[in-house]
């Protein structure tokens, strides 16, 4: 970027604080550098470029111009303060006490600088010092004074008062960017994330680099599984601090959430480039290596983990959850020891360690020790989980209230026409990532992940609803344009997740299964699969996954084995209300009669047969699923009827699954060595 030959000095600097203004923090500093190739003495450029390095987190340049602007002015109060907020940003607070006193004496208005002197007093231990800064800025800036009462109550978790202070200072100064985003952090940990948003958005407009606005809501949109936009804000996060490690950490995990696999395994290395300890990081990569097929590496990586917090126990789960590695004796010593430092450990990992080691006993093939663990390992998780089988019920009941059969027949063929998405429906652990691998085999089809959206999407109907009428009820009142539009919703959302130019592609949320009905109104032409298990093996398999998120109904025997019951029910009312509507692939079945499941999944499908759908073992693909190991080797039949290793210990979820167990008997008799 040119200087214009017609720019005085002065006109100068104002168009680099322009662009700082503007947002364009990057383009200031290669502006302020390309003016100073120019007119090396400029004490004001100097001093601003120096300030434009801080807001990038260049430290180690910022401090050189800081400095050598106070060498050219050192009567100069700016780059005093600047210098000594960088300097307590880097936690060298000490070094940073004089050149803020000496900011201070030159600039008796300079509340920024009180401020932050008061922090480093503060770091350093003089508290009265400290206090006596704090209110010198506080007098200068009244506001600051109750912003940092506000964010005291923020983080000692009052944050009914830390809303209400918030709210008070912006009524008496609406542009208070900070209090913006601190009064959204703190309706974000109550759910209220509507007004939040908003709140955010509109501290980004007033204040275009405001590098921790983006960061928020680019949390914000993440919980909320919008990925591109989440993206978008954690690129901008990191377009304004450079060297700042959380948006980098933060955008490789919203990659892998994406689907973006090899996106996220640079984005995590580059976070290991600036913090090379960054156990998170480490996690990360290992997950995304995994992702990949990469297992050797992926084990490198959780190792490292480990080596970097031992008493992390999801390291430990990780390893163990390649379903195709085995934990060391010395794993599980080391397991054991950290479970015995309770007062150090976390609730979960503890959780994680016990999950572990279960799995470790269970592969040595010592499966009442490895029971006990897991009994554990699920008492403790149910503990930090909110499920409600009642509710679930209950829910079940109105989806089948409103979504009946002459309802149902007057809507069909509305939707949007679509025919890209293949639905594979059940519960987790029932085979659907090996549906999953065995289509997206087939060039025509495309893998995606566990989307989800059609969740989303019906629960957006809830939006703006006064009259307290939610989904599904709210079906009732849509329109065919209504429904077109959804369906049209759903795709847009999904699309982040292609990768490819096929045709078709897979979305293998388990927990969908209940709004098939919805899904056949909005997308009339999709394909649905309902992969089942015999009911023991799915519900124990469940059990024995600790699942990283979501699925909060398997840690409790009685739990699982209800919702089993409740999938039955749901699952025979589409097949009554919607007939041939839904696939229905036995796990048993696939497994050993493999070429005819194989060619009867790929008619449904309406996909010609191609040989590499039965080589699915071959195919080298993403796979985010906790399978992903077991579907990258040929078909194999010893995870039927493994439940009967654990038959001691299932005596109440037999008694659970009684009303079902009937429908499956023609499987009963099929052995793990077929």
């Amino acid at each position: 970027m040119g200087i214009s030959p017609q720019l005085s000095p002065r006109a100068a600097f104002n168009h680099a604080i322009d662009l700082v203004h503007a947002g364009r923090v990057s383009a200031a500093a290669t502006y302020c550098r390309d003016f100073l190739r120019r007119t090396p003495g400029d004490v004001n450029m100097t001093a601003l470029l120096g300030a434009v390095l801080l807001k990038l987190r260049q430290f180690k340049d910022a401090e050189r111009h800081l400095r050598r602007a106070i060498e050219l002015a050192p009567s100069f109060a700016k780059p005093h303060e600047d210098l000594g907020y960088l300097l307590v940003e880097q936690g060298r607070a000490e070094e940073a006490v004089e050149g803020l006193k000496t900011a201070t004496r030159l600039d008796p208005q300079a509340e920024m600088a009180f401020f932050t002197l008061g922090r480093a007093l503060s770091m350093t231990g003089m508290g009265a010092e400290a206090d006596a800064a704090f209110e010198a800025a506080f007098a200068l800036n009244p506001s600051r004074k109750r912003l940092a009462l506000a964010a005291e109550h923020h983080k000692a978790g009052r944050h009914e008062e830390a809303a209400r202070l918030y709210r008070h200072l912006l009524r008496e100064t609406p542009n208070d960017v900070d209090a913006m985003r601190l009064l959204a952090g703190v309706l974000m940990r109550k759910s209220e994330v509507e007004e939040a948003e908003v709140l955010l958005r509109k501290a980004i407009a007033l204040a275009p680099d405001y590098a921790l606005a983006f960061l928020d809501l680019g949390q914000l949109l993440q919980e909320q599984f919008r990925y591109a936009e989440a993206i978008d804000c954690f690129q901008r996060t990191i377009e304004l601090q450079p060297a700042a490690v959380k948006p980098r950490f933060l955008l490789a995990s919203t990659l892998a959430s994406a689907g973006h696999t090899f996106d996220a395994l640079a984005s995590y290395r580059r976070v290991l480039q600036l913090q090379p300890r960054h156990a998170g990081a480490w996690l990360g990569l290992g997950h995304t290596l995994k992702t990949v097929g990469r297992q050797e590496e992926a084990v490198q990586a959780y190792r490292e983990c480990i080596r970097i917090r031992p008493d992390n126990g999801e390291s430990y789960w990780s390893l163990a959850n390649l379903k195709t590695y085995q934990l060391a004796q010395d794993d599980i010593r080391e397991m054991q020891a950290a479970l015995e430092r309770t007062d150090q450990l976390a609730e979960q990992s503890a959780v994680n360690f016990l999950f572990a080691l279960a799995k470790a006993h269970e592969d040595q093939g010592d499966f009442d020790a490895a029971w006990g663990y897991y009994a554990r390992g699920n008492a403790k998780q149910r503990q930090l989980e909110y499920y409600d089988p009642v509710q679930t019920e209950v829910t079940n009941d109105e989806i089948m209230e409103v979504f009946d059969q002459p309802f149902l027949e007057r809507n069909t063929g509305l939707g949007h026409a679509d025919e890209a998405p293949i639905f594979v429906v059940g519960l987790p652990r029932s085979g659907s990532t090996l549906i999953e691998q065995i289509l997206a085999s087939h060039s025509w089809v495309e893998g995606t992940s566990e989307l989800a959206y059609l969740g989303r999407v019906a629960t957006s109907l809830n939006r703006n609803r006064a009259d307290g009428v939610n989904y599904p009820h709210a079906v009732r009142e849509l329109r065919p344009q209504h429904l077109k539009a959804l369906g049209q919703d759903y795709l847009r959302q999904a699309q982040l997740h292609r990768q490819t130019d096929r045709p078709h592609f897979i979305d293998k949320m388990p927990n969908n299964f209940p709004s098939i009905g919805f899904l056949h109104l909005i997308l009339p032409n999709a394909k649905i699969i309902d992969v089942r298990r015999y009911p023991l093996d799915s519900t124990l398999s469940c059990y024995r996954q600790l699942f990283a998120k979501g699925q909060t109904f398997v840690y409790d025997l009685t739990d699982i084995g209800e919702y089993f019951v409740e999938y039955q029910r749901m699952m025979d009312y589409w097949h009554r209300v919607l007939p041939d509507r839904v696939l229905t692939v036995q796990y048993e079945d696939l497994v050993t009669d493999f070429d005819n499941q194989v060619r009867r999944l790929l008619d449904y499908c309406g996909l010609p047969w191609q040989d590499a759908c039965v080589n699915f073992h071959e195919t080298d693909r993403p796979v985010r699923t906790a399978s992903s190991e077991q579907v990258r080797q040929p078909i194999y039949a010893k995870s039927i009827h493994f439940w009967r290793n654990y038959a001691a210990h299932l005596g109440d979820l037999i008694d659970v699954l009684a009303p079902v167990l009937p429908k499956y008997a023609q499987y009963e008799g099929i052995n793990q060595t077929h």
